[in-house]
Parts: C-alpha cells; sequence; structure tokens
C-alpha cells in the first residue's frame, strides 16, 4: 500500500494505481454497463415466464400442472415440483418480494397440504378431479435434487429447506430395495443419484446422521459393487439380487446423476477425513477416465453408451456435459490431479464450435433446427458452473451468445413450449443474469432496472441505471452448506463477488460524492446506492 495526495491506496494485485488507475477502472466501468443489459433482459425474460404460469394455476390449490393447453392437468413431484415451481420461487424472490413471501408459499402450504401421499413423500395429483395417487419415492427424490436444494443453495435455508429435510428422511424410511448395504431408494442410477446428491448437502447442513449414513450406504453399493461390476462405470439399472445391470449408461438427464452424486460423497468423506475417501478414489479416477475416454474429438459427451466398449449408443450430443464435467472439476479440487482440471478447460476451450448446436431435437420447438430451448438451458447452464471456476474466454464468448438464442424462442405470451421444463429456461436466466452482476441482485428488480458488475482481483465495478437497493453475494457454500471448498454442485447458484460477512467495505461513487464504508453483513441484508458507477474494494486505514 502507498501514499498518493493525502490518501491511503490499497494496492490489489492485477491493478495498477496512480496514473494508470483511472484507465484500468474505466476498463471495468465499461464492462460493467455492458453486463447490465443482459442483466435487465435476463430478469424480464424470466418474470414474464413466471406470470404466464400463474396464470394456469389451479384455482383451489394454486399447483401448476405439468403440461397446459390440455384436458388432463396433473400436477407431479417430479416434473411440476422438480422443475418448474422452483425457479418461479427463484423469480419471484428476485422480481417481487411480495409474490415470493405471499402467492409462493402458498403454493408450499398447499403442496404439503394435497400431495403427501406418505409421511412426506409426494404423490401425482390429478388438478381435475383432486385424486391424488400413490406415494412417488421418484417423485420425492427429484423434487428434492431438482428442485427444493436449488432454492436452499440460492436462499439458504427457509421453509423449502425443511420441507427437503423432512421428504428426503421419510423418502429414506420407505427405501425397500434390498442390497448387501442396506435398503435403496431404487435399482436405478437415476434416482439413487438424486438421493446422493442431497445426502451430503443435508449431512453438513444438519448434523443429522442419518444422512450420512443414507449416502454412505448408496455410495458403497455403487463404489463397491455397481462400478467394479459394470466395466468401472454405473449402470442404467443394476438387479442387487443377481448383481448384474445392463451395461448401459446414459452421459445426459435421467442417467448421469450417479456419477454427480459419487463425486460429492467422496468430497464430504474427504472433508470429514474417512478411510472411505481412500477407498473410493481409485474407483472414481477410474470412472472418469472411462467417462472421458468416450468423448468426441472436442470433449463433448454423448447420450449414451456402451459401458464395455464405450461406444455411443445415442450418438446425440448430451445437453448436460457440464454436470459431468463438474464431477471431473471436483475429483481436481478434492484431489489436485490437474489432467482433470485441464479436461475441463478443453472442452470449455471448444464449445465455439458449437453455436446454435440442435442439443435436443423436439417435435414441439420452435425452430427446429436449433431443437429445444430446454438444450440450451442445460447447456448454458453447464457452462456457467464451470467458467466461474475456469473463466475460459470462448467459453464466456459462448454462453453470451447461445443465451440471445434462448431467450429468442420465447414467445409474446411468456411461455416457450408450454410443459413444465420451462423453469429451466427461468434457471438458465437467472444464472446468466447473477453471472452478470457478479451475485449482486436488486432487492426488487423493476423493468429498466440495469445491474451489471465486472472484477479485478478484488475490486468490483457495480453499474446501477436507478437507484437501488442491492444485496451481495456471500461464501454461500460455506456459511450455509458446510463445505470447507466452493465444489462444483449440480443446481447450484455460483458465487461470483462475495463479500465477507465481517470485513469492512468502501463503496465508492464515481461521480466524487461521499464513499460509503460498510460492513460485508450490512451489504448481504442490503444497501441503498445511488444510480450510477461505484467501485468496491476491502477498507484500509
Amino acid at each position: 500500500m502507498r501514499y498518493a495526495g493525502g490518501l491511503l491506496l490499497l494496492a490489489l494485485p492485477g491493478l495498477v494505481f496512480g496514473e494508470d488507475a483511472g484507465k484500468d477502472l474505466s476498463e471495468l466501468r465499461r464492462q460493467a454497463r455492458g453486463n447490465a443489459v443482459h442483466y435487465d433482459a435476463d430478469l424480464a425474460a424470466a418474470q414474464r415466464l413466471l406470470h404466464a404460469w400463474l396464470k394456469n394455476a389451479d384455482s383451489k390449490t394454486l399447483l401448476l400442472p405439468d403440461r397446459i393447453n390440455r384436458p388432463e392437468r396433473v400436477y407431479t413431484p417430479h416434473n411440476s415440483g422438480a422443475d418448474l415451481y422452483p425457479y418461479l420461487i427463484l423469480t419471484a424472490r428476485l422480481t417481487d418480494p411480495a409474490l415470493y413471501k405471499g402467492r409462493m408459499m402458498e403454493m408450499l402450504r398447499n403442496e404439503v397440504r394435497f400431495t403427501n401421499a406418505r409421511a412426506g413423500v409426494p404423490g401425482n395429483l390429478d388438478l381435475n378431479t383432486g385424486k391424488l395417487g400413490a406415494p412417488s419415492l421418484f417423485g420425492a427424490g427429484e423434487y428434492a435434487k431438482d428442485g427444493l436444494i436449488t432454492v436452499t443453495e440460492y436462499l439458504g435455508r427457509t421453509p423449502w429447506t425443511d420441507r427437503m429435510i423432512d421428504l428426503v428422511a421419510d423418502a429414506m424410511a420407505q427405501a425397500a430395495v434390498a442390497s448387501d448395504f442396506g435398503l435403496l431408494p431404487a435399482s436405478d442410477s437415476e434416482l439413487n443419484g438424486d438421493y446422493l446428491q442431497v445426502m451430503p448437502r443435508l449431512y453438513l447442513m444438519t448434523g443429522d446422521a442419518r444422512f450420512l449414513e443414507w449416502g454412505r450406504r448408496i455410495a458403497d453399493a455403487y463404489i463397491h459393487e455397481v462400478l467394479p461390476g459394470n466395466h468401472g462405470l454405473p449402470s442404467m439399472d443394476w438387479n442387487f439380487q443377481k448383481h448384474s445391470g445392463d451395461s448401459k449408461l446414459k452421459l445426459r438427464d435421467h442417467g448421469n446423476e450417479m456419477i454427480v452424486g459419487l463425486l460429492l460423497q467422496f468430497a464430504l468423506e474427504t472433508q470429514l477425513g474417512s478411510p472411505r475417501a481412500g477407498r473410493y478414489q481409485p474407483v472414481l479416477a477410474r470412472m472418469l477416465d472411462r467417462v472421458l475416454a468416450s468423448a468426441n474429438e472436442d470433449g463433448l459427451l454423448y447420450n449414451a453408451i456402451d459401458t464395455q466398449t464405450l461406444e455411443p449408443t445415442d450418438r446425440k450430443l448430451s445437453d448436460n456435459w457440464g454436470y459431468v464435467y463438474g464431477a471431473v472439476y471436483d475429483y481436481y479440487q478434492i484431489t489436485g490431479e490437474v489432467k482433470y482440471r485441464e479436461a475441463v478447460r478443453r472442452v470449455l476451450s471448444n464449445l465455439g464450435k458449437y453455436r446454435n448446436w440442435c442439443w435436443e431435437p423436439s417435435g414441439v420447438a420452435k425452430d427446429a433446427k436449433l431443437g429445444s430451448f430446454d438444450g440450451y438451458a442445460d447447456s448454458i447452464e453447464s457452462a456457467i458452473y464451470l467458467v466461474n471456476r475456469e473463466p475460459v474466454p470462448a467459453a464466456l464468448e459462448w454462453i453470451d451468445s447461445e443465451i440471445k438464442v434462448m431467450l429468442a424462442m420465447q414467445r409474446p405470451d411468456g411461455h416457450v413450449e408450454d410443459w413444465y421444463g420451462e423453469g429451466n429456461f427461468n434457471r438458465t436466466a437467472l444464472l446468466h443474469a447473477l453471472m452478470k452482476s457478479k451475485g449482486v441482485r436488486a432487492s426488487q428488480w423493476t423493468a429498466g432496472l440495469l445491474v451489471g458488475a465486472a472484477e479485478s482481483d478484488g475490486v468490483l465495478c457495480l453499474y446501477l441505471s436507478k437507484p437501488a437497493r442491492v444485496e451481495f453475494d456471500f461464501a454461500r457454500h460455506r456459511r450455509v452448506l458446510n463445505f470447507q471448498k466452493n465444489y462444483v454442485r449440480l443446481n447450484e447458484f455460483p458465487e461470483w463477488f462475495t463479500v465477507d460477512e465481517n470485513r469492512l467495505y468502501t463503496l465508492v461513487p464515481a461521480g466524487g460524492g461521499a464513499q460509503l464504508v460498510r460492513l460485508g453483513s450490512e451489504m448481504i441484508a442490503g444497501i441503498e446506492l445511488s444510480a450510477g458507477d461505484w467501485t468496491i474494494r476491502g477498507y484500509s486505514e
């Protein structure tokens, strides 16, 4: 640090103060203003879809059908619950806090009231007749992994977290598939993987040893039986009585869940200093090596492969490639083996070849050449998780080009394809918006409120087009989930610029107004800022 004109300047690595300071800040401000345009466009699209779906809610329960414009109106926890409702919750939190606290909470009350079929395990609800179906462990697992955990990842502990905790515990009490390792939720890698992704998070959040035991039960079954018996890879379906499987593996959703879950359990065992970590490591290394060996020349993954030959059984490319590469990166974070980081950087570097790609051919797509919006949503989501850790320029450019393609698929009425997967449209729009604001969010976004940010070595330039109350992000992986490292996690909302609750920060307006000095905890709760450019950095005397 050094003095200039009576002021103490904090010299941070990568930023030059003095004659060149204005140039550096000028470039960051330019980037922040450009990013702010994306924030506004992304939230506008998400808000339109939110209100479009609320018009289709059931008048009695307020729950949402899986699909609209059809005679049958069914709410299912594995579709509407898992893929639609959670992202409307998050959209409401960012755009309409009153709606978040009101309508969204009433939907939770009614979801518990009308869909609990056995203890906390939900069933399908016919919205036309009010008839409730059988308890569904699949519904519970999907709702927890794809929905409730996401709300918790971003908003912290809320009533939706409490719903998830009891729902998962009640589901595991009903697990009925016998194995040498105990009762499992299912015989397939999708549902077992769903539960396995949730267990480490719930254990660290609650300290409830049941979640640790259940996670170990599932992981041990795959580490010690399924993977060794299936050429080092999960089997889509495994007979735990006959100890054999189908030699098939999907590397898209409805198949890759176990890969992701096993790496998260490995992260937990490593954090706990458990002997299991050492036993798991070589098995997981072989699994990941075989997955990477099955990729195309650019590192992208096929939808499905034969586990013995690694030959594709479905040659379309998986739009969930980044979910699996997130697990690959986790292995690097846990072990430090750089070849797994290099594999992630390689696939990110090659994304420019896949602009306007038809990820998911679909008969309901607006443009048959582009396929379903859902393929774009999942593929962009995949990339966002990874560039958060490895900001490869080619991947960042690809994300911005492809989000425009996805947003253009939205119709004037707010819908895209009239099914529950439209929640994924909102999920990816919100992920992109927060990437562009570096995690800073307006307490309540309104149309035309542009929020953008750019960062260099701990200095944040923030732009607001209007005066607003804004909230800063914090180390949620540590403060909410209790992970020691910020592992890539499916259904997370990545952390960008985070403030420490007990550190002081200076917030300086570009126009020469009085600087603010605030605790990180105050910035997380929300502070009022005037319109224009702000420079934010750690405070120093």
